[in-house]
């Protein structure tokens, strides 16, 4: 009879296998473990329908540690996630973040800017004639600086880092199984495994959340109350006559984002606030197109003014309703489950740390590396937020 599992990874997506990697890498650990994910096609995962940025410039100085960790492993993980000889292309392409401001967000752009600078990111702040002499195919209207990630900025192709973890993982012993986790199986102030579609139940020394935007109503299942949504984010496509494929990925103060993608552009922004509810499906708007990331494009950018829309995709942010940021570690009251979760967009980039902080929990019982503590999921009930103001 085979033993039960030390560890079931709820959710196979970026983080649930980087934390399998991560812990089965760990010359300390000797048991086994099981990432449970629904869809190993992954079609509607947030990982593989993310822009795959990577950048420094977080207000939070844990975000940018994180980041500062992460980096370096990405450069290296076609040899450290190698196989057989065999490692993932990234495709990392470092092209920098820009980050506008207008005089309304001057003050919190200099802030994050002198956290970054104190962490020895390397970022510009620069003042607007910088600015037109650096891009001069920004529009300055109403800007009054600007935040630019010169270098370990830029983005990453999304499905090679998911599927880089996911074959190290695999290589190194972690088992996968194609199921959907209907439920944590809680007794008293214990998770003591979880329960499968088909009300199998399986048995762990150590549940991890990691099912990405269903993770609050994972938790609620065990009568834990996980302040993450699934909220819809637009990605839109269009083509553009002059070639600005040079360009960093840019934020305009209103939100919007954009950056090139092979021979095409991609544009989004988040809604407001009070047009942002749950939402579990992946229809198309065209409105928020229209009326918001359209006119910002074609006046923050001249050349925009003609583009045409050639596409468009959704995907879904694990959103913290809480404080945009991570929800990682243990429940103050409940044994046996580990959080890794509420990632808000920023999953991807902070895999890597992410991930081996979240294994450490696992086999050494703490951090040995990065203090994520200020993450902690005791932040919530003791009503602690710790806000991001680089939410994008």
């Amino acid at each position: 009879m085979q033993k039960p599992y030390d560890v079931i990874i709820a959710g196979g997506g970026v983080m649930g296998s980087a934390i399998a990697y991560f812990t089965a890498a760990d010359p300390a650990f000797d048991g086994r473990v099981l990432v449970i994910e629904r869809d190993p096609s992954y079609e509607f995962c947030s990982t593989t329908r993310s822009w795959g940025g990577v950048r420094q410039q977080f207000s939070t100085p844990e975000n940018i540690r994180i980041a500062q960790f992460s980096l370096p492993f990405f450069r290296a993980a076609p040899d450290i996630l190698a196989v057989e000889g065999e490692g993932p292309e990234l495709s990392f392409r470092e092209q920098g973040y820009l980050f506008l401001a207008s005089e309304r967000g001057l003050a919190q752009l200099r802030r994050s800017h002198q956290a970054q600078a104190g962490l020895g990111a390397t970022v510009e702040l620069l003042a607007p004639a910088e600015l037109a002499g650096r891009f001069p195919w920004l529009n300055l209207d109403g800007i009054a600086a600007g935040s630019f990630g010169y270098e370990n900025e830029g983005w990453l192709d999304p499905h090679a880092v998911l599927h880089g973890f996911r074959r190290k993982a695999r290589d190194l012993g972690v088992d996968y199984l194609t199921a959907e986790v209907a439920a944590l199986e809680r007794l008293g102030n214990r998770v003591i495994g979880v329960r499968l579609g088909d009300d199998e139940a399986l048995s762990a020394g150590t549940v991890v959340n990691a099912a990405g935007w269903n993770a609050g109503r994972l938790a609620a299942t065990a009568a834990i109350d996980l302040p993450v949504r699934p909220r819809k984010r637009m990605t839109y496509v269009y083509d553009c006559r002059e070639d600005l494929s040079h360009m960093p990925l840019t934020i305009d103060p209103r939100g919007v984002g954009f950056r090139p993608e092979g021979g095409q552009y991609l544009g989004l922004v988040s809604p407001p606030a009070d047009q942002d509810p749950d939402c579990d499906d992946f229809e198309l708007d065209y409105q928020l197109f229209d009326e918001v990331v359209w006119p910002t494009l074609a006046h923050r950018v001249p050349a925009f003014e003609a583009i045409k829309l050639s596409g468009a995709w959704a995907g879904l942010y694990d959103y913290n309703t809480f404080d945009q940021n991570a929800i990682l570690g243990g429940h103050p009251d409940v044994a046996g489950i580990l959080f890794c979760n509420g990632f808000s967009g920023h999953g991807i980039q902070q895999s890597p740390a992410v991930g081996r902080a979240t294994a450490e929990l696992i086999v050494h019982g703490g951090y040995r590396g990065l203090d994520l503590s200020a993450f902690d999921y005791a932040r919530i009930p003791a009503g602690r937020p710790l806000r991001e103001a680089a939410v994008v």
